[in-house]
């Protein structure tokens, strides 16, 4: 094989494994780094993948910060778009799991959201905004 078949193969090797790496399967869960919200720290996942307009359902992971499973009282999610005056009231949380709870999320148009996640327990209440863009 002279080196320039080599190089050749190389390349489609390597273009292969970039194919494969961009079309492989994902857990279709949009996840969004943890963020702290008082006494609490949430993660915020979106089934699905990315959010959309119209009905999405959000998963929350909630721990203390040491990060056990946290049970809050209260958990709402309030979704927001600043740019266009938009806010929609706020939808309750439903416990899945002990530190799991999950929520719908109705956003009417495609654009960049913030959905304001609040929670109130014993340790306290906080709250932690994430932004996320419905395609």
């Amino acid at each position: 094989m002279t080196r320039r078949n080599g190089l050749i193969a190389a390349a489609v090797v390597l273009v292969a494994a970039l194919v494969t790496w961009w079309l492989w399967p994902s857990d279709n869960a949009k996840t969004l780094p943890r963020s702290a919200a008082g006494p609490y720290q949430v993660r915020l996942s979106v089934s699905g993948g990315s959010p959309r307009p119209g009905d999405n359902t959000v998963d929350l992971d909630i721990t203390d910060q040491h990060g056990n499973a946290a049970t809050p009282d209260r958990v709402s999610v309030e979704p927001a778009m600043p740019q266009m005056g938009h806010a929609l009231p706020p939808s309750t949380a439903a416990a899945v799991t002990p530190g799991h709870y999950r929520a719908t999320v109705t956003l009417p148009m495609p654009g960049q959201w913030e959905i304001a996640v609040r929670l109130s327990g014993a340790p306290g209440s906080g709250s932690a905004t994430f932004s996320v863009q419905a395609n």
